[in-house]
């Protein structure tokens, strides 16, 4: 298979890296900064080993590294995904695989409005691992792995053949969802971000700063865990009036292996790949203020839970705790705070 991967950021680095040092034929990367990669990735894997991926072609013109491509994977944010697909379109053959290594940002909507219709499609349900880039364009951190991945389809030939070579590729057993609502919707970060946001800041006015940066996952209080578990309520409502399997997303407290706030809060602050990860703030010389640009709420907010409470718009259900985190959240984007 070749492939190319769209986006240098951290999950570009490790999809890259990782996939390349997996026997496939050709790994490609579409980055704004082409110049900083040399064309050898050193993916740091947990445990302390190494995983080397030699890629291709490295460029920032889309001509470049989609022509002749099997499967062109985007590891993007949500807001960047329309403008990629606009891109990449012209260059894509009608065999050509475009997909998202997480679906829960828009990409299978932005799909389906702008490539042709028949473009094969694919996406997973959630990231396949936790990553981080430690030296620009030569070395990431693979920090934790899933330890099974959902992958949705449609119009891909063979969609089991399909599996078969994503497993491959990442090295994590693969199971196919049923259709594409049971990838692109999740209650993993459009939910679990947000309610950890609004549990520390929610208070914050302008003028007002704080003393220190916490710990993002390492001091997840309860609060934030049971704006979790009612915002994945109403979601599970949701899902109820779509057609997809029973049970395809389980709720938090069963993913978490937990039975309540306090022991789901417990849970994140014990999570291996969680730690050290600071809250998004910044330093105005004074003190520190909630960083409002940050991704946790330029893609978690617009791009992730605004999906959610659409669906919601349009079956006629009440979502009053993620209307509340929401409307907070999006006031805060709009103001341009930082």
């Amino acid at each position: 298979m070749r492939i190319c991967i769209c986006g240098g950021g951290n999950l570009g680095h490790v999809a890259a890296g990782f996939i390349a040092s997996q026997g496939v034929d050709e790994v490609s990367v579409l980055t704004r900064r082409p110049a900083c990669w040399p064309g050898v990735l050193t993916i740091d894997t947990p445990g302390g080993g190494t995983k080397t991926g030699r890629l291709a072609r490295v460029s920032s013109c889309p001509a470049d590294v989609v022509p002749g491509c099997d499967a062109v994977m985007l590891c993007l944010p949500g807001w960047s995904i329309g403008a990629v697909l606009d891109e990449i379109r012209p260059l894509l053959s009608p065999a050509t695989a475009v997909g998202s290594v997480v679906s829960s940002t828009g990409f299978y909507f932005e799909a389906r409005r702008r490539l042709p219709e028949g473009t094969p499609l694919f996406g997973f349900q959630r990231v396949p691992f936790i990553a981080r880039t430690t030296e620009y364009g030569r070395r990431a951190s693979l920090l934790g792995y899933k330890k099974q991945l959902r992958l949705g389809t449609e119009h891909i030939a063979n969609p089991e053949t399909f599996r078969q070579d994503m497993e491959r590729m990442l090295a994590t057993p693969v199971t196919l969802a049923a259709n594409m609502y049971e990838v692109s919707l999740t209650n993993s970060n459009p939910l679990l971000h947000p309610s950890r946001l609004y549990s520390l800041w929610k208070d914050w006015h302008d003028g007002m700063v704080y003393g220190r940066v916490p710990m993002f996952y390492e001091e997840w209080d309860e609060l934030a865990a049971d704006l979790y578990i009612r915002m994945d309520g109403e979601f599970q409502a949701i899902l109820g009036a779509l057609p997809v399997s029973r049970g395809c997303i389980p709720t938090v407290l069963e993913y978490y292996e937990s039975r309540d706030a306090a022991s789901l809060a417990a849970k994140l602050r014990s999570i291996t790949a969680f730690k050290g990860i600071p809250a998004p703030m910044t330093d105005t010389g004074k003190g520190y203020v909630p960083d409002f640009r940050s991704r946790y709420f330029t893609e978690d907010f617009p791009y992730g839970l605004a999906i959610i409470r659409r669906l919601a718009m349009e079956k006629g259900m009440p979502v009053p705790v993620i209307d509340k985190v929401y409307e907070w959240g999006s006031r805060h984007i709009s103001a341009g705070n930082v």
